[in-house]
């Protein structure tokens, strides 16, 4: 699932899609708004309106 239309999708899903591709791929979420384009500030801001916020040290959202 591609993370780019990220403000259309199910918070939850993109939570744990977002929490799999930083640890298995990229190693942050600087790397993966890069890679896939996307404003990181934009992201973690939509997954806030959830009640999930980035936990930089986790490199995760909880």
């Amino acid at each position: 699932m591609d993370v780019k239309n990220f403000d259309t999708m199910d918070p939850v899903m993109l939570m744990s899609i977002v929490n799999m591709k930083i640890r298995d791929e990229f190693g942050n979420l600087e790397n993966l708004a890069k890679y896939y384009g996307i404003d990181k500030e934009k992201l973690v801001a939509r997954l806030a309106t959830a009640g999930f916020d980035y936990l930089p040290d986790a490199k995760q959202f909880r």
